[in-house]
């Protein structure tokens, strides 16, 4: 073959690789971008579910553990609704704070034939302390249910509802906020308000337990009131209660078992 055909050709196949190569690693270039992307986007997504868990674990506690719907007196972050007129102010017959006469009362929640021994503390949280006591002096406790229970990230069980779904309260609400945790952590044995998320005034008759140390933001109202703590027998609310779990297998919801106030007494 003449040298110059010759040249031609392997010049041809050459581009011809080149090509091919060039083809190859396009395929190979685009395939990572892909990879690329598609890594992103699961990360993203991941990053989102967990937001939007944690976002509607703190909206029910911040409309109260009814907002744990924000706490759980108001619905809760714990929080409850205590009362679905609740505003920026109190509303309703408050009971004074002086009735707290800022100093500590001991006492004893029966829930579900288990005894604890609180203890509320009337100086750090005067006109919540004022509130539960008027409270369990009328009996208002006796017989409800304690209708939520989380154990996915907040471990509370909410309690103190009327109408056993987080929405209800005594008739009346009210604020401030009171000796909240400049950290946010709620040590386990902690009793603390419920309330509606960003309305500090929302604070009813629903109350929460914390029964494993937990961390709750606080929102643009704060943080959530702390009246007090177990003293004795949380360990055997955590086995008969907590440890039952959720109804449904859920992480946030009725207990798995029913539980109840039997009574709530202070002295």
């Amino acid at each position: 073959m003449a040298p110059s055909k010759q040249n031609d050709r392997e010049a041809r196949q050459a581009r011809e690789r080149l090509r091919a190569y060039q083809a190859r690693q396009s395929v190979h270039e685009r395939s990572i971008a892909r990879r690329r992307r598609d890594n992103w986007i699961a990360g993203i997504a991941g990053v989102v579910i967990v937001a939007l868990a944690v976002g509607a674990q703190l909206l029910y506690f911040g409309a109260g553990p009814g907002a744990v719907s924000a706490s759980p007196s108001a619905s809760a972050t714990p929080a409850p609704t205590p009362t679905p007129t609740a505003t920026g102010q109190n509303s309703g017959d408050v009971p004074p704070a002086s009735l707290s006469e800022n100093r500590t009362w001991s006492g004893k929640l029966v829930i579900n034939g288990i005894d604890l021994g609180v203890s509320l503390d009337g100086k750090a949280a005067p006109q919540a302390v004022a509130s539960t006591v008027s409270l369990t002096q009328k009996g208002f406790y006796d017989g409800l249910s304690c209708h939520r229970l989380t154990n996915g990230g907040f471990y509370v069980l909410q309690c103190g509802d009327p109408e056993g779904n987080g929405s209800g309260g005594p008739g009346y609400s009210y604020g401030p906020i009171e000796n909240a945790p400049a950290d946010n952590v709620y040590k386990a044995g902690t009793i603390a308000m419920a309330r509606q998320g960003g309305n500090a005034n929302s604070q009813g008759s629903q109350f929460f337990v914390v029964y494993k140390d937990t961390t709750i933001p606080s929102d643009g109202a704060g943080g959530y009131t702390v009246i007090g703590k177990v003293t004795s027998g949380l360990d055997t609310l955590v086995t008969d209660v907590a440890d039952k779990g959720v109804e449904g297998g859920s992480s946030d919801g009725a207990p798995a078992v029913k539980t109840t106030i039997d009574s709530f007494t202070l002295q």
